[in-house]
């Protein structure tokens, strides 16, 4: 077969694939989810791991997808999921996950002798009580412990995912970036984007790239690395020790370079994380559609891609779903 580019009408490629095992988590965090919490996808509804490795597989031998990453809800509270990664793992991709480590401490030797290449830890604060709060779960420890053992079984990269919140954690930022050069990882700063469970979101909440590069350069200078379609502009430390990124989908957006499209827990394909509309994929596949009628699907809703997504224009449309739903 011979490998096409998955090309939007802006001539974007498209080589990265963001897929959700499940819409369920083990915390509340404050900004994936009001506090009386979600409707879960049944497990009927949920793709098995058999149509997740079928898609993936459709990806990589029609449009050469060469990326992966495993996100929720919270991946790990998915049964067997070091199953799912063995399968993946025989596909020719670098295979990531996103994940809030609680779990790590258990499964992570398993994960990593599956086939996981890399992992990116979610953790928005190193205090235990402000931990709490925003996440509803007293869990740092267990994060911490996660971070720990993922380095142990040499994932490589170790990330750290760290969404800023204006009045909430933007006074640990200078915390964060001593963590990160102490353990040899890279912490990563996400601006808050308008996909809060509660619909509260506002651009005053919002610490800008531009904010976050000069509080760290107050710390330590840095300097930028070369940008690349990964979400996340890295910056080096000029002591030479380690890097940081910075995810700034509101005040810098990168949707020009965007190549990642998205599968959520019930099989709905997504060509952008703020689309408004869906591909039902699980339908196809539980309907007996052939790979060529899937990826046909697929290229149809890639060549309607929009331009960017428009935050903090007039004429933006929020998604319905929050992130936690849509996955990472």
């Amino acid at each position: 077969m011979m490998v096409k580019q998955l090309v939007d009408g802006f001539g974007r490629v498209h080589r990265d694939l963001r897929i959700s095992v499940t819409d369920r988590c083990n915390f509340r965090c404050t900004y994936c989810m009001p506090a009386e919490g979600l409707k879960w996808v049944s497990r009927a509804d949920l793709l098995t791991f058999e149509e997740i490795t079928r898609v993936a597989k459709i990806m990589v031998e029609y449009y050469g997808f060469n990326s992966i990453r495993i996100t929720g809800g919270e991946p790990t509270v998915r049964a067997k999921l070091p199953v799912l990664i063995k399968k993946l793992a025989k596909l020719p991709v670098d295979l990531a996950m996103t994940t809030n480590g609680v779990s790590l401490p258990l499964i992570a030797r398993e994960l990593r002798k599956a086939g996981l290449n890399r992992v990116n830890i979610s953790c928005d604060s190193l205090r235990a009580e402000r931990f709490a709060e925003l996440s509803r779960r007293d869990m740092l420890s267990r994060v911490l412990e996660g971070i720990d053992a993922a380095i142990a079984v040499g994932f490589r990269p170790v990330k750290i995912n760290c969404v800023l919140i204006r009045g909430a954690n933007d006074d640990e930022i200078a915390d964060f970036v001593a963590f990160g050069r102490e353990k040899g990882i890279e912490v990563r700063f996400i601006e808050f984007m308008p996909l809060d469970a509660d619909q509260k979101w506002g651009n005053n909440q919002v610490i800008t790239a531009d904010e976050i590069r000069y509080l760290v350069n107050s710390v330590s200078p840095i300097e930028p690395v070369v940008r690349t379609s990964a979400p996340a502009t890295r910056y080096r430390f000029l002591d030479g020790k380690g890097y940081i990124g910075i995810v700034a989908s509101v005040s810098e957006s990168f949707c020009t370079t965007c190549d990642r499209v998205r599968i959520t827990a019930e099989g709905q394909f997504r060509n952008c994380l703020f689309a408004t509309s869906e591909t039902d994929i699980r339908k196809l596949l539980r309907n007996k559609a052939t790979d060529d009628e899937i990826a046909s699907a697929v290229s149809t809703s890639v060549a309607t891609k929009w331009a960017g997504h428009q935050i903090n224009q007039v004429n933006f449309i929020r998604p319905r779903r929050s992130m936690s739903q849509i996955g990472g």
